[in-house]
């Protein structure tokens, strides 16, 4: 192999990397996860990096204390996160190799699944 074919080989491989990156960004954006709480009484969304999107009450959470209606939005926040955050990881695999060692730092920060009932 020439130096030609080299630099040729290597640019090929530096636009196959850029490619990927911007497929991985487009997903990134679009990452969102929603969860309910067991009981039906809240629905929350969540999106990249776990920022909570919204949040929905249903008529189910008027006959919940003030305590009752925490713990089912902390849950079911906990849950949309974790979703989330899974996704986001699962969009990056193409990037940086599903075994590689970044991936596993990476899923070593997700938060573990949870419950959602309060």
């Amino acid at each position: 192999m020439d130096g030609r074919e080299w630099l040729d080989g290597y640019q090929q491989r530096l636009q196959d990397i850029r490619a990927r990156a911007h497929r991985v960004q487009a997903e990134l954006a679009g990452v969102e996860a929603t969860a309910t709480s067991a009981d039906g009484a809240v629905t929350v969304t969540a999106g990249p990096g776990g920022v909570l999107r919204r949040v929905v009450f249903d008529e189910r959470s008027e006959g919940l204390s003030r305590t009752q209606l925490g713990a089912a939005v902390v849950a079911a926040v906990a849950q949309a996160q974790g979703d989330a955050a899974r996704r986001a990881t699962e969009a990056l695999e193409p990037l940086v190799g599903r075994d590689s060692e970044a991936m596993r730092v990476l899923r070593s920060h997700l938060p573990a699944a949870e419950s959602t009932a309060p």
